[in-house]
């Protein structure tokens, strides 16, 4: 907003130094926002939900993901934050679905979309082989603990559930993936518009140049220089 109104009033009122000012701005914005977009690609580059037989929902694995952001959520101090978030978020409160006043079943919440943190941070990962209960509630006995340590970590207890798993964590990074790529095309929009009134700017500061080297004193200066033989 600074940043514009400096460029209209030096537009207006055809002050040199505030369009030049907006112009060195505006080129810094342009600068860092091209940066953010190659960021976001970058880290955000690798990493997806795995397809389940029979299921609508993908299963998230944190192997599946790497780089800088990965280690950030990764990172203890800062998934307790993060956890402790969804948690106060509800996000698995929200799963539970009725219809008429009967709970959905296994059959249909096989084939439920479920986003990424619902996958990954409300129910146990599919290869431990849990039979279900509800939508957060889940038989554990005769499942598979096997390599998948998420096995271990989960809880029916409705405050712990997967938070601690790292299957969560991927569940977080795939749902961090899809909101950043969203954020990057409607910045790469915003990129276009920025660029446009960066020439057009470019344009009335080259002008009102021109307008200021066409002024009488202008005129006086190259008179007295180059002086006229017509006088009488």
């Amino acid at each position: 907003m600074v940043v514009s109104l400096a460029g209209f009033a030096g537009a207006c009122y055809r002050n040199k130094f505030l369009m030049w000012l907006y112009l060195v701005a505006m080129l810094l914005i342009i600068a860092a926002l091209i940066g953010f977009i190659i960021f976001a690609y970058a880290v955000t580059d690798k990493g997806s939900g795995r397809t389940v037989l029979n299921r609508g929902y993908l299963d998230y694995y944190l192997q599946d993901y790497s780089g800088w952001l990965k280690d950030r959520v990764s990172d203890d101090s800062y998934w307790g934050k993060i956890s402790s978030c969804l948690r106060d978020s509800g996000a698995c409160r929200k799963i539970g679905r009725n219809f008429n006043g009967v709970p959905e079943t296994a059959d249909m919440f096989f084939l439920r979309k479920l986003s990424p943190v619902e996958s990954g941070c409300c129910k146990p990962p599919t290869d431990c082989g849990f039979s279900y209960v509800n939508e957060t509630g889940w038989d554990t006995r005769g499942g598979m603990i096997g390599p998948n340590q998420d096995c271990m970590v989960w809880s029916n207890d409705q405050s712990m559930l997967c938070y601690q798993c790292s299957s969560c964590k991927a569940g977080v990074l795939g749902s961090l993936k899809k909101s950043w790529r969203k954020v990057s095309v409607i910045n790469i929009v915003v990129l276009i518009i920025l660029v446009i009134f960066y020439v057009i700017a470019y344009a009335a500061y080259r002008n009102v140049k021109r307008i200021d080297n066409d002024e009488p004193a202008g005129e006086a200066r190259m008179t007295k220089s180059h002086p006229s033989h017509f006088h009488l």
